[in-house]
């Protein structure tokens, strides 16, 4: 199906940047097992249907009708991973939002003396990596792939772009992202007040 979206060509850039840094890893950073390039087509009807269901339960984008859906279908690129590859590397730039099609993901941080400390793991319908359409900055844990994986990514600059395309269906999506850091906010005060309750309780 054509579009007329400039940035559908996004993750093939995107893709040389990755090889490149592949190339260029040190040894003291876990080198990337296979490559692949991102694509934005779909092998079949029933994928395309899999991955419009698994957009509609995403928080970000739960509001857009069905047809407003298709439209961002357009821009959703795919890759796929085998087990042991890095998805991404803390402090690298934040560049979008995955969503797990197949597979399992684990999302690990380093602290400030090197020790790594898995933070989530996310398998089919999961989605990680949101903040970065809203700052693109880097990113603050590592992401794994666990098993093969095939995962879908909205690159920021293509969202912004069908933002600027259809402002009211990004006001929608906006929407969603606000719902995703107001729950995030509000996890955050919830665990910190239980800390200083199990801290009180405690002392």
């Amino acid at each position: 199906m054509k579009t007329d979206f400039p940035v559908r060509k996004y993750g093939e850039l995107q893709n040389q940047e990755f090889l490149i840094k592949g190339f260029l890893m040190t040894e003291e950073k876990t080198k990337i097992i296979k490559s692949s390039f991102w694509t934005n087509f779909f092998n079949s009807p029933t994928e395309r249907h899999d991955l419009e269901k698994s957009l509609s339960s995403i928080p970000l984008f739960s509001s857009l009708s069905r047809k407003e859906l298709k439209l961002l279908l357009e821009i959703i690129h795919n890759r796929t991973y085998v087990a042991g590859e890095f998805i991404f590397l803390q402090g690298d730039p934040g560049i979008g939002l995955y969503i797990v099609r197949e597979g399992e993901v684990e999302i690990r941080r380093k602290d400030n003396s090197g020790k790594e400390h898995t933070l989530a793991n996310f398998v089919k319908g999961d989605f990680f990596g949101e903040l970065a359409l809203v700052d693109g900055e880097k990113r603050s844990a590592s992401a794994i792939a666990l098993t093969d994986c095939r995962i879908s990514v909205l690159f920021k600059p293509d969202l912004d772009e069908f933002i600027e395309k259809f402002p009211k269906k990004g006001i929608k999506i906006l929407q969603g992202i606000s719902v995703i850091l107001a729950e995030r906010l509000r996890k955050l005060n919830e665990d910190y007040f239980q800390l200083l309750i199990t801290k009180s309780n405690g002392s």
